[in-house]
Formats: C-alpha cells, structure tokens, sequence
C-alpha cells in the first residue's frame, strides 16, 4: 500500500539563511509549549545541527525523549531527519525541509514520507501528523516575524500559507 506523502509550502518574507537558522537552532523558542511526547510545557525541544545529530525534548527534570535523526545536513538549503516521536525508530518516518532563496524571501517546502513502514497504521498517522504541521507552522512563522521571539532579519515577515 503506497500512502502519498505529506507536502507543504509557503512563503516568509525574510532571507532563507535566516529561516533555516531559526529552525535549527532556535527550535525551543518556537516550537509550541506541551506540542511534545511528555506534554510538559516547561521541555526544551532541540535539534543538534548536524549530520546524525538528535531532535529531542528535555524535560525539566532532565529526562530525554527521542524524536529523530539528522539524515542530511546542507545549511542553508535543507535538511532532513528520521521523524520517530512516540515511536520505535524501525517506524521512523522521513522529513525534508527545504529553505529556496527568492531573492530577499523564502519559499519553505516540506515533504513529509514514509507511512508504508506503520503499516496499517500509516494513513492514520498521516492525517495526525498532517494537525500537527498545521499547529506547528504558525509559531514558526511567529518567531520568524517576531524579534522577541527570535532576532529577524531586516524586513523579516511571514504572509499566510498558501
């Protein structure tokens, strides 16, 4: 059974280099408060920027659950991981982020795969993940706009998601 994958794409009004350090390096400034496996609105969410490196969350009291591997590192172009949060690894999906320079903004396109290995489970957890982009993006697109949040670059604003 193929299970088509998720893919997104839109739009920020700020350069792609700017994007992608936000993403990766600032992922607990915007990654929504309990949007985690512990539910605990105090985790850290961390993304180690490199190649094999970890997307975790860390619980105030300083247990970490896995959430993925760094499978391709391109700063500032795209990146990819295994996407296994609240799975067994052998389940892990595959995520490709992709930051395109259109001269002064950037286009973000997604793709999300890999359901087939879920099984019957697959286009369920499509669709769950399919929310979860969905609540995800907004405080992306936030902390991008807002220098509070996360230093934007000059003219730095995010128009809605086509």
């Amino acid at each position: 059974m193929t299970i088509d994958p998720l893919r997104l794409s839109f739009e920020i009004n700020c350069p792609a280099d700017h994007a992608f350090t936000v993403w990766t390096t600032r992922m607990s400034a915007w990654w929504p408060k309990g949007h985690s496996a512990s539910g605990d609105p105090n985790t850290t969410v961390t993304l180690e920027p490199k190649q094999g490196g970890r997307i975790f969350e860390r619980t105030p009291d300083g247990d970490e659950i896995e959430w993925g591997e760094i499978t391709n590192w391109e700063p500032p172009h795209r990146f990819a991981y295994l996407w296994h949060i609240r799975r067994d690894r052998s389940d892990a999906t595959d995520v490709q982020i992709t930051f395109v320079d259109l001269g002064g903004t950037t286009r973000l396109d997604i793709v999300h795969s890999g359901w087939e290995r879920l099984g019957e489970d697959g286009a369920a957890w499509r669709n769950s993940n399919r929310a979860g982009w969905d609540a995800l993006l907004p405080s992306f697109i936030a902390a991008v706009e807002n220098p509070e949040r996360s230093p934007p670059a000059p003219n730095c604003r995010a128009p809605a998601r086509r």
